[in-house]
């Protein structure tokens, strides 16, 4: 498989046969104030042909309205129920609802199952009929992806990996973590967000054979730059027995990850 960081949550993934593309957000900035400091890894004109987005949630950096008008309409376009329901309102015809337990396939081979997040996703305050929010577990007889959205580190963070997975005697292969910082006046971060320490955590109680953390280096917020988790995250790793296994892509670059080999 293969997967490109495109910028905050924005990656391709390329695996069984075909590309999926999360979370897609090519704006300049969020809202008036928040710019955004580097540009896509990719521009949606250089984009491969896609098979399908999949979209978490409905928060701005998440959900880009700008976006999805330049990207494909007769592809799917899978998102929480409510959240599906209310883009085909709203005109986005090919959104269709995938619920936390439900799993859909993707071209032949590529199976994508959806699992609760800890994370409240609605875009407003008086919209929490919208809160849902997704992670992604994308696998195929072969080779397997989690992609986590947005999070906070749970007793059951890893139950979709373990239900899809482990109670099949099979191993994840990647983590894509979503990783983040809040000062120390800002205790409620980790109630729906990973910190790049969570992340690590995650990443060794998901068993996984390479984690790629996400999120970072995209937009200023209004707590901290861009950069502030990620650089947090590489003092971590220093000393980290995971270090080897932990892969940063800037915006623009890829991995290329291997198949396991047969036991």
């Amino acid at each position: 498989m293969q997967i490109t960081y495109i910028g905050h949550a924005t990656l391709l993934l390329e695996m069984a046969g075909v590309r999926v593309l999360t979370d897609p957000n090519f704006e300049p900035k969020l809202g008036r104030l928040l710019a955004r400091v580097s540009a896509p890894g990719l521009t949606i004109d250089a984009l491969p042909t896609l098979d399908a987005l999949l979209l978490t949630h409905a928060h701005a950096d998440h959900l880009s309205f700008s976006s999805l008008d330049r990207l494909p309409r007769d592809i799917p376009l899978y998102a929480p129920r409510a959240v599906a329901e209310w883009l085909v309102r709203k005109g986005y015809r090919h959104a269709v609802p995938l619920e936390a337990g439900a799993c859909v396939s993707v071209g032949h081979r590529l199976r994508v199952h959806a699992g609760p997040a800890a994370h409240k996703g609605n875009r407003y305050g008086f919209d929490r009929w919208r809160s849902a929010t997704n992670m992604y577990l994308l696998e195929s007889d072969d080779e397997s992806a989690f992609f986590a959205g947005d999070t906070a580190l749970t007793e059951s963070t890893h139950h979709l990996v373990e239900r899809v997975l482990w109670k099949n005697q099979r191993e994840l292969d990647l983590a894509l973590l979503p990783i983040g910082y809040a000062p120390a006046w800002k205790p409620g971060f980790r109630r729906g967000h990973l910190t790049g320490d969570d992340a690590l955590v995650l990443f060794q109680t998901l068993r996984a054979r390479a984690m790629v953390p996400y999120h970072w280096g995209t937009f200023h917020h209004v707590t901290s730059t861009a950069h502030d988790a990620i650089d947090r995250l590489r003092a971590s790793l220093v000393q980290h027995d995971a270090r080897e296994r932990v892969h940063v892509i800037e915006p623009g670059a890829a991995l290329t990850l291997g198949p396991a080999a047969r036991r």
